[in-house]
């Protein structure tokens, strides 16, 4: 009941463990970091072969469990490390041993987007993420410009990862079964940073800080929006330059055109 109340589903039909694993990449020599380890549900099938698995779990009585779970099956999970505590306090780099590695998560739904935000912390460390999250927000996550569930979430995985829904799940994969669908949801790295060129880590948190300006108020033109950063006549200027009409919104820019506004603005 405790882990309900922190919005996990456990992901307990076999048949749906078994089609998430075959979509993952099968390298035995990854190193893979397990967000909500939960029973161990995943844990055994991405510790196949020895890869060596890092399990968090924010649940102290469920990290014990899997603790002696795992020790059991020594023989089967030789590499497998569990982690008690909450997953935003992590340092993944130390977690991994400054090595590269993937992401594996069957995530609480009320805390995604911070979990993300997190991974993103440790994007020149990571090459693929793989979560199940709730499908409306995965849809989010994927929508291109024009879509109406486009946004800032979108915008930001997009910067940072090539996303996409690998797989769509029923309630009836879960126990308890949610009341939503739920997606899994690909993100491999790099994503359109590389291909923005913002410069240092400085330079691009300021873009994202501008992106989520962008977004502050959907109802309102782009241009509104912006006049809490910047004069009127400056931002006119700026998307004239970037061969926008002055009453574009946000939802109808891609990165792309987000940086030449950005750039124009002269806010690198």
């Amino acid at each position: 009941m405790a882990r309900q109340r922190m919005g996990q589903h456990f992901l307990r039909d076999l048949g749906w463990r078994k089609r998430i694993l075959a979509t993952l990449p099968p390298d035995n020599s990854d190193t893979w970091i397990e967000v909500g380890a939960g029973h161990g549900e995943m844990t055994e099938l991405l510790a196949a072969n020895g890869r060596r698995v890092v399990a968090i779990e924010g649940d102290p009585k469920l990290a014990d469990g899997l603790r002696e779970k795992i020790a059991s099956s020594v023989a089967d999970c030789p590499a497998v490390t569990v982690v008690a505590g909450d997953v935003l306090e992590q340092n993944f780099a130390i977690l991994a041993g400054g090595e590269r590695f993937r992401v594996y998560g069957n995530l609480p739904y009320y805390i995604t987007s911070p979990i993300l935000h997190r991974l993103f912390d440790y994007a020149d460390l990571i090459d693929s993420v793989h979560i199940v999250i709730q499908l409306e927000v995965a849809e989010r996550i994927v929508a291109h410009p024009g879509r109406r569930e486009y946004g800032y979430l979108s915008t930001i995985c997009q910067f940072y990862t090539k996303p996409r829904i690998a797989l769509r799940l029923p309630p009836g994969a879960f126990s308890p079964p949610p009341k939503v669908d739920s997606a899994l949801v690909q993100m491999r790295l790099p994503g359109e940073r590389v291909y923005l060129k913002l410069g240092d880590a400085a330079s691009e948190k300021r873009f994202l800080e501008f992106v989520q300006a962008c977004f502050s108020q959907k109802r309102k033109t782009l241009r509104n929006n912006l006049r809490a950063i910047s004069s009127d006549e400056q931002i006119h200027s700026a998307m004239t330059a970037a061969g926008l009409e002055t009453d574009a919104r946000a939802e109808q820019l891609s990165l792309a055109q987000f940086a030449d506004v950005f750039r124009h603005l002269k806010l690198l």
